[in-house]
């Protein structure tokens, strides 16, 4: 295989497995309600699972079965109860997790809690801030992503990070800043308008920021990785690897939206 192919032989599938997500994410976050909430829970008990699997934790019932749906149950009661309890609620997924795990234990554990409270985050972000902030936010991180993944393959370079994340270069990490602040510029009317109260930050910083934040999300996840040993959380979605590898951005930027909100 050449270099050329080597660098873009995941590309077919991850263009079909990327049409197949924002098919169905889209639709989930359009219908809002019930339907998202659905959606949110279902990946909540998915990443449980693989945070327990990046800890080692056998295959079987417990792992395989009881951990998900345990995590899909409270990922609901955590919505029943509200915040702040409904956080409280989600941390018994921590609890899970770390029984389950025979390595990283507390790291994943932690890891596992902080994307479970994204994902409820993002719900948050639909009923109170609006379809059109949520839409925003998800764009800003497929933005840094999809333009990172093209900049770090067409450019190339020094790597941000080598040591953890060694395919990530300093091109498609500054590529990604700038096209998600463009991309602010271009919305900016639009997510202002329709969210009344006084923004925090000009759209195209907040959206920089926001990419950034992305983009630590997603070293985090492959520290987490190197450190178990396993090259994805999953197999779940070709060309992707699982939804942590697919999430992991939206976990860093959820969590910094509502800090730089507050901060701000």
């Amino acid at each position: 295989m050449s270099g050329a192919q080597g660098s873009w032989g995941d590309l077919g599938p991850r263009v079909l497995s990327a049409a197949v997500m924002i098919v169905v994410a889209g639709l989930a976050i359009w219908q809002g309600g019930p339907w998202f909430l659905g959606f949110l829970g279902v990946v909540a008990g998915v990443m449980a699972w693989e945070c327990a699997r990046l800890g080692g934790a056998a295959p079987g019932v417990l792992r395989d079965m009881a951990l998900p749906l345990a995590a899909l149950a409270l990922f609901l009661a955590a919505h029943v109860v509200g915040v702040p309890y409904g956080i409280v609620v989600l941390s018994l997924v921590s609890v899970g997790v770390f029984a389950l795990s025979t390595r990283l234990r507390k790291r994943v554990a932690f890891y596992a809690f902080f994307t479970l409270v994204a994902a409820f985050a993002l719900y948050v972000v639909r009923t109170t801030f609006g379809l059109e902030t949520l839409l925003w936010l998800v764009g800003v991180v497929i933005v840094s992503d999809v333009l990172g993944y093209f900049a770090g393959r067409l450019i190339g370079g020094p790597k941000f990070w080598p040591k953890v994340s060694p395919k990530k270069t300093w091109s498609g990490t500054v590529a990604g800043w700038v096209g998600a602040a463009f991309l602010g510029l271009l919305v900016a009317q639009a997510v202002t308008g329709a969210f009344k109260p006084d923004w925090p930050l000009p759209v195209w910083l907040f959206s920089a920021l926001l990419a950034f934040a992305a983009q630590i999300g997603d070293i985090v996840e492959s520290a987490l990785k190197r450190q178990s040993g396993l090259k994805d959380s999953s197999e779940l979605i070709p060309g992707h690897g699982g939804v942590l590898d697919r999430f992991d951005g939206m976990v860093g930027a959820t969590l910094a939206f509502f800090v730089i909100w507050a901060v701000f």
